[in-house]
């Protein structure tokens, strides 16, 4: 791997697994491999797809990328840190440049919250923000995805499902983190609200110079958003190359198969 110093995250040899249910009590439990030997970066302001069907390894891809789940083997670099070397304190101050977006807008947001709250809660724990400071970030972020500040009070089901993902990103952005991981981030969507939260992303990474990781089972999501594209089978990276490349002209015939699975 390379040590260009654009480099904003790198994944190094990345192998992981689970423990199957024991079927005997006197035998060892098996285990299922989730990656196995994945490598690859990410350059400051580039994005990067990962695609697969279910059960590839992309979920849990994901979980290791932002240190919520330990590899068996293999490190995750963020501007040259080992995620899964800091100690707990290192690790809350690193994920002030990394934030996540989770595939369900609605079971990511604490009903019992407000909108505020829940942008806010990124940033409470760190010290040195004033109530003012406070109040303007989450007004920032709002604002960012085209959500109005007058809505600050309200609760996450008193918004449609397209806004409560813009709730969810701008909670992500309240940190104004250099890389974003998303998991599945419009499949909950209708087809006409996806669009819309698609060409959101888009306009910030381009504004704010934002990269992405793009966890997906869905192709045109990737084409839409990300200048490379892994496509991940049992854990393994099958095929990678510009989505052009890999969608428009695939060679391993997994590939192919998803390619053709693709509406038209």
């Amino acid at each position: 791997m390379s040590t260009d110093p654009s480099t904003l995250l790198r994944v190094e040899a990345l192998s992981c697994s689970y423990a199957l249910p024991r079927r005997l009590p006197w035998r060892p439990a098996g285990r299922v491999q989730a990656l196995r030997d994945m490598s690859f970066e990410i350059a400051s302001g580039a994005s990067l797809g990962i695609v697969g069907e279910s059960g590839s390894g992309k979920s849990t891809l994901a979980r290791t990328v932002m240190a919520l789940q330990a590899p068996d083997a293999g490190r995750v670099l963020l501007k040259g840190r080992d995620l899964h070397q800091l100690d707990a304190a290192a690790l809350r101050k690193a994920r002030s440049d990394m934030q996540m977006v989770f595939q369900d807008p609605y079971g990511s947001l604490d009903p019992r919250m407000s909108i505020a709250e829940i942008v806010a809660e990124p940033i409470l724990t760190r010290s040195g923000f004033t109530k003012a400071e406070l109040h303007q970030r989450v007004r920032e972020a709002l604002e960012a995805v085209s959500l109005r500040v007058a809505d600050m009070k309200r609760r996450p089901h008193e918004f449609s499902g397209g806004q409560r993902q813009r709730i969810a990103i701008a909670r992500a952005l309240v940190t104004r983190p250099r890389l974003i991981v998303m998991d599945e981030p419009v499949s909950a969507l209708d087809v006409s609200v996806q669009a819309q939260v698609l060409n959101l992303l888009q306009e910030l990474a381009k504004w704010q110079g934002l990269s992405y990781l793009i966890i997906s089972h869905d192709l045109a999501v990737v084409d839409h958003l990300c200048g490379e594209v892994l496509v991940l089978r049992e854990g393994q990276v099958v095929e990678r190359g510009t989505p052009d490349a890999v969608f428009g002209r695939p060679q391993h015939a997994y590939t192919q198969e998803l390619v053709a699975a693709l509406p038209r």
